[in-house]
């Protein structure tokens, strides 16, 4: 099972959104009014992925309202405007995989020059999704200690996954993984998507590896009500998503050291165990083009 971590994973992510990955990008959609409550059509919606620079527009239609689509996971910049009233900008929202949060904005009477400024540094309100999940951050996914690096592991910490008995559905024939069951769910039951893309594997219907930690951005497990979109496995749907590029040069190089020479012996062995395992590596990402096209690699 933990020969996974020897495969060689290379993945070369551009950040900007394509159909194919509908379901592991995000949207905000909110409405905008003024003072008094009357709604605002025309105003000018903007928002801005604060690493990569890529901004995406659009305008509120004649019920006020605004839907953006499609944005990659990340830090990002929200602006507001219309003439005669200031500027609205919202910055400290971070999109997480697969949410949609909303936000409705209240234009003060003003000069589009004059700008309202508002920090977010709360978690946003979920209110479009019918199912019942949790988001294993990049921060989870790099520092907590995982035997092997396994990171499929990590879906044990939604709450409701426990692990299910392989029986005869993870074998030397196929990738070898780890069987989760969800919400008492059978494990062949859950939808793996990476990047948009199927990651089930068609041998047994489970999971392919995961990339190891340092290439993972973070992952989304969801259950209960799924929406039609995820397909026939009705126990759970996992959406992962791999780091990209952004404006600046960035990276690692790593190597995970275990070696019985460095453990105490069973008081009732009779010698120290014979475990010896190196697992080394590295990864970089950066621009191509800055503000149009990244890169990212890892081994």
């Amino acid at each position: 099972m933990k020969s996974v971590l020897g495969i060689i994973i290379c993945a070369f992510v551009l950040w900007a959104p394509t159909w194919a990955q509908t379901v592991s990008v995000s949207q905000i959609s909110g409405t905008v009014k003024d003072p008094s409550g009357a709604i605002l059509p025309g105003v000018e919606i903007k928002v801005v992925q604060t690493d990569t620079g890529v901004n995406r527009a659009t305008v509120t239609d004649e019920t006020g309202s605004y839907t953006l689509p499609n944005l990659a996971v990340g830090p990002y910049r929200f602006e507001a405007s219309l003439p005669g009233f200031s500027t609205y900008v919202q910055t400290g929202i971070v999109l997480r995989v697969n949410s949609n949060p909303v936000i409705n904005v209240v234009l003060q009477i003003g000069q589009v020059s004059q700008t309202l400024e508002v920090q977010a540094d709360v978690a946003m309100v979920e209110t479009h999704s019918t199912g019942v999940g949790q988001v294993i951050d990049q921060q989870r996914v790099v520092e907590l200690p995982l035997n092997g690096r396994v990171a499929t592991e990590l879906i044990f910490l939604s709450g409701a996954a426990t692990a299910a008995p392989a029986g005869d559905l993870n074998t030397n024939k196929n990738y070898p993984t780890v069987t989760i069951s969800v919400a008492g769910g059978l494990a062949t039951g859950m939808t793996y998507l990476m990047d948009g893309g199927t990651h089930n594997d068609p041998f047994n219907n489970l999971n392919l590896p995961m990339p190891f930690p340092d290439a993972l951005q973070e992952f989304k497990a969801e259950t209960s009500a799924l929406p039609a979109r995820y397909g026939h496995h009705a126990a759970s749907a996992v959406n992962i998503v791999t780091k990209s590029g952004t404006n600046k040069f960035h990276g690692d190089l790593f190597e995970f050291v275990r070696n019985y020479k460095f453990n105490a012996r069973n008081f009732f062995a009779t010698e120290r165990d014979s475990l010896k395992r190196n697992q080394f590596g590295g990864t970089l990402g950066g621009p191509i083009k800055t503000h149009k096209l990244f890169f990212f690699g890892g081994y």
